[in-house]
Formats: structure tokens, sequence, C-alpha cells
């Protein structure tokens, strides 16, 4: 499956859209809203730049989209009131992979600039917004000219499925299954944990080369507290999805082998991984490591939620004949899970500083 083509997240505004389902995602921003906030200050505290580039990698589409950038411009604008000096040329990058809908974004710009002019005096010639589609798991913009990265619930997908369960679809080797689980054998987990340290170690290290001395980055993506891959707080999610897919196998609806060869491109990492990749590339300091408990939403709203991000790659693998089914199952397996669990997943959020 090639993850750059298939993954978005729903478009539009319709009751399946991200847009309208991108709770969680807005909660998680809310909270790294102060680290956030302390990333860019420290920015500009030992150089007022006369142009200040700004990054934030997976945007996705609906309301969440420019939430960090106001967050963002109204600590620069904030600090530069405070110490008097002149605002600097504002260069904001939302970036994401080429299936996204940046039109919707593009459509809510006009008021966005027109809201900026009038609380705080700053025009289009002041703030530059663009669109760059692309994957952030390699370059994606000049040698040192980004002062401030902002990454939120992105990081967890990978580049690609590990190899080794794409090469093995005579023999799958997580048969019935779609991610980890307590069922999966230790190559399955060895594999999704290789896949994410290169594409971590690469992610890394590209924003390392784009970035200034002193730049901040703020993270924050699905991970564990639990040493253990297989933990229900990271992996609960896909395991039913899993049940409901091999439920409507079993009634001969789709094929189980179409299950075998569909693995999810994700991986939630605990916070120790992450801080050995970060030491072992060796561009970036870490501030802070934090992992967040968040609730699920609710049964409905969590399966919403899980459609709006998830629906692209398994429409494009099972077809779009299925998805209201599959969803529908997937409901009740949740509700009856949600019934009898206290469900709960993590996300860690990273706050890094480039070194000399």
């Amino acid at each position: 499956m090639e993850v750059v083509q298939v993954l978005h997240m729903n478009k539009g505004e319709g009751e399946t859209s991200y847009a309208k389902n991108s709770v969680v995602q807005k909660k998680i921003i809310s909270i790294e809203t102060s680290i956030i906030k302390e990333a860019v200050q420290k920015c500009l505290e030992k150089n007022f730049p006369d142009s200040m580039g700004i990054a934030d990698l997976g945007c996705s589409t609906g309301p969440n989209s420019l939430m960090v950038i106001s967050d963002v411009i109204d600590t620069i604008y904030a600090t530069s009131n405070q110490k008097e000096i002149p605002l600097p040329e504002i260069r904001i990058s939302l970036n994401d992979l080429p299936g996204n809908d940046f039109n919707s974004i593009f459509i809510s710009l006009p008021e966005f600039y027109n809201q900026l002019k009038k609380e705080k005096n700053i025009g289009q010639e002041g703030c530059f917004i663009s669109g760059v589609a692309g994957s952030f798991y390699g370059r994606l913009f000049p040698k040192k000219s980004l002062h401030f990265v902002h990454s939120s619930s992105s990081l967890h997908w990978l580049s690609q499925v590990p190899r080794v369960l794409d090469s093995n679809i005579l023999k799958p080797l997580n048969k019935g299954k779609i991610y980890i689980s307590k069922s999966s054998p230790r190559s399955v987990l060895d594999a999704y944990l290789s896949q994410f340290k290169r594409d971590f170690t690469l992610f890394l290290k590209s924003r390392s080369e784009e970035m200034v001395v002193d730049g901040h980055m703020v993270l924050s993506f699905i991970g564990r507290v639990s040493a253990d891959p297989a933990s229900g707080e990271s992996c609960m999610q896909w395991e039913l999805l899993a049940q409901a897919l091999m439920s409507m196998a079993l009634e001969g609806i789709i094929e189980e082998e179409k299950i075998d060869s569909f693995n999810a491109p994700s991986y939630a990492p605990s916070a120790q991984e992450v801080r050995s990749v970060v030491e072992e590339e060796g561009s970036f300091t870490i501030n802070c490591l934090e992992a967040i408990e968040i609730e699920w939403d609710g049964g409905q709203q969590a399966v919403k939620t899980i459609r709006a991000v998830a629906e692209s790659m398994l429409e494009v693998h099972f077809g779009k004949e299925i998805m209201d089914e599959l969803f529908k199952r997937y409901a009740e397996l949740v509700g009856d899970y949600i019934s009898k669990t206290r469900a709960k997943f993590f996300y860690l959020v990273i706050s890094l500083t480039k070194k000399g």
C-alpha cells in the first residue's frame, strides 16, 4: 500500500468528515498550547528575526488547521509588543500529504486574514500562508529557513507498512489482524518498531537541516506508557476493527485473505523509544517529553473519529461498498468494550530545540 497516495482524512463537511469528527485532535492542540507558547517565546529570546519561518506538519483540514497558527501568531504579536520590537514578517507553511483537502483551508483564509487585520492590524503583507504538499519523511523546505515547527496527531502514521509484512502475502505473519495484537508474533512487533525508528530518524534529520540553530519544535502523536507494544492502550482501536472485519469474513461478505494482507501503517511508540531515537539522531535537545491520557469520547463519537481518519485506506483495500456495514459492526464492538472498560489512549508531547 502506497501510504502517500491513500492516506488522508475524510474530506468535506459531511457527517463522516474529519472536519466534523476531530474533537480529540482539537483537545490535544488545546493541551499543547502552553508548551507551544513557551517554545515560540524561546525562539524569540536570543534572536528576534526580521522574517520568521513557521511550519505545521500534518495540518490536515477542518477547524483545527489554523488553530495552532493562531496561537503562534498571538505569541509572536504579544512578544513583539512586550519587547517593543517591530513585528517580524511571518511565513507560515501548512503541510500534509497530496491527498489532503487543502482547498477547504484556502477557502477559510480570507476570513482568517480579516480577523488578523481586525485584532492585530496584521495584513497579508505581514503574514504569508502557503500550502506544501508532500511527506514530512524527507526534506520539504530550504536549509535554515524555519524557526518553529509543529506537528500534532500525525507522527504515529508511518511512511509505509513495514516491508516484511507486505512481502509475506502468501504466508501472512499477522493472520486475522491489521495491527499489533496480543497474538502477533515477535517479528511483527519488531518490524513495526524498526519502521518507526527509520521514519522518525529521517523526520528529525530532515527538520534539522531546515531549522535554524536554537529553533524549536513541538510534536504530539499517539503513543503509550506501557513497555508492551501490544497493550490495549495503543492497539484496541485496531483490534476491534479487525474483529469487525473478521465477522464480515465469516459471513462471506469479504475474503479473509483481504484482512491478512492489510496492515495499518501506524505505530504508537513508548516515551523511551521516542527519547532513544532523538538522542541517537543527535540534532535536537529534549526540553520536555510528557504522556497525556485521553479517554475515548463515547462509543459513537469514537467510531466517527476512527472512520474519519482511517476510512480512506480501508476503502482502497476493501471497497467503498462495505464501509457503512463495517463501521456499524465496529460501533457495536466499541460500545460493548466501553461499557466494560475505561477506554483510554495516550498522546506523547515532546518539545525540542535545534542544537548549534
